[in-house]
């Protein structure tokens, strides 16, 4: 069972903000960085959290609007995204950045490597950190928006990109060709049949296959890495 923890950011404020954590389950592999959606630490980051405590990791999600807002979360409708998109743009990336990296503070401290996950807005600042957080071991990111624009970006460590073929907001073959025009060798998996928040099991966005495999390969990254 997860609880609720506070870390101080690595940012000028020294902000105290809270993160969803859980210890793993088996015997322990090191640490993943779950970044979440706009929606906030949801259910759907907290069962993510818990997936991976299950595979053997100790697992932290930082609630990065907690300047904001603490403990916001939003639902899956046009008021939460809405509220959620607000959050996240009204969030400096650097301040995201910074609250991340005292994650990674947090986890190496406890021994082993530490490695990051997020997806939507968290899927952005996965690739983000993958290019401007040392110290990490590893990065997957799921559909970000911010990652063609950013796609010059040179990652730290392994990293992968997983994206929906038919998610209307996100260009799957356009991100990947930026990618690979800056990145040829980072790996870029589109998902046929799958859309935006494939991984999130909301059923109007679920894609259990491409979700299943997507998994499959980012647990691979983190175990060699």
């Amino acid at each position: 069972m997860g609880d609720t923890i506070k870390i101080r950011s690595n940012a000028p404020d020294g902000f105290q903000f809270s993160a969803y954590h859980e210890v793993p389950f088996t015997p322990r592999k090191g640490g993943v960085i779950v970044l979440q959606e706009i929606f906030g630490i949801d259910r759907h980051v907290r069962a993510d959290v818990e997936r991976w405590a299950k595979a053997g990791w100790e697992a932290v999600a930082p609630a990065l609007y907690d300047r904001l807002e603490p403990g916001f979360t939003a639902g899956h409708d046009p008021a939460g995204l809405t509220a959620g998109v607000a959050h996240a743009r009204a969030t400096p990336l650097d301040q995201a950045l910074a609250d991340i990296a005292a994650v990674r503070d947090f986890l190496a401290a406890r021994g082993g490597k530490v490695c990051v996950v997020g997806y939507c807005y968290g899927g952005s600042l996965t690739w983000l950190s993958a290019g401007k957080v040392e110290g990490l071991a590893a990065a997957s990111s799921y559909y970000g928006s911010m990652v063609q624009a950013n796609a010059a970006l040179k990652p730290l460590c392994p990293t992968i990109i997983h994206l929906g073929h038919t998610d209307p907001g996100i260009p799957a073959d356009a991100v990947e060709a930026a990618v690979k025009a800056e990145n040829p060798d980072v790996p870029v998996y589109i998902y046929e049949g799958a859309g935006h928040g494939f991984n999130n099991q909301d059923p109007e966005r679920y894609n259990q296959e491409a979700a299943d495999l997507a998994r499959h390969r980012t647990r691979e990254l983190f175990e060699a890495a």
